[in-house]
């Protein structure tokens, strides 16, 4: 008598559908993953252009203080050894994409622009942030 079972090997690997299903969870983890890391992206550049707006600021007013009148340009503060090179902006990744905000003119005489010097820098990217405002008006 031959004993049939016996005779039958049971393969060892996996079947298309457990492979299936392993691939299933693996693409709904990265779709959960994703969007949370893309967010965290985001909220580290926004915190990386807060503080170079805050330094850029902080170097402009020490550079007003020093000499009584405000920089011509951001490549002055390098120049005169205010800061070692000028930011990158994060969200545009640019360094020439900072807008310089120039000082009013008196009302009583005129004062051609080149001469006026930069009060205020902002982001140069018309993006929206996390909270909604435009990044060119922090």
């Amino acid at each position: 008598m031959i004993r049939i079972g016996s005779l039958i090997k049971k393969k060892a690997g996996f079947t298309l559908i457990e492979i299936l299903i392993v691939l299933s969870i693996i693409g709904i983890l990265l779709g959960l993953a994703v969007p949370q890391y893309q967010m965290s992206v985001k909220r580290a550049r926004e915190a990386v252009l807060k503080e170079n707006l805050f330094i850029l600021r902080k170097m402009i007013d020490q550079y007003y203080q020093d000499k009584h009148r405000y920089p011509p340009n951001l490549q002055a503060l390098v120049e005169e050894n205010y800061l070692k090179v000028i930011p990158v902006d994060p969200i545009t990744g640019s360094a020439e994409t900072w807008v310089e905000i120039r000082q009013n003119p008196p009302a009583d005489e005129y004062i051609p622009p080149e001469n006026l010097g930069v009060v205020d820098v902002k982001s140069g990217s018309e993006a929206k942030a996390l909270d909604g405002t435009n990044y060119n008006t922090w």
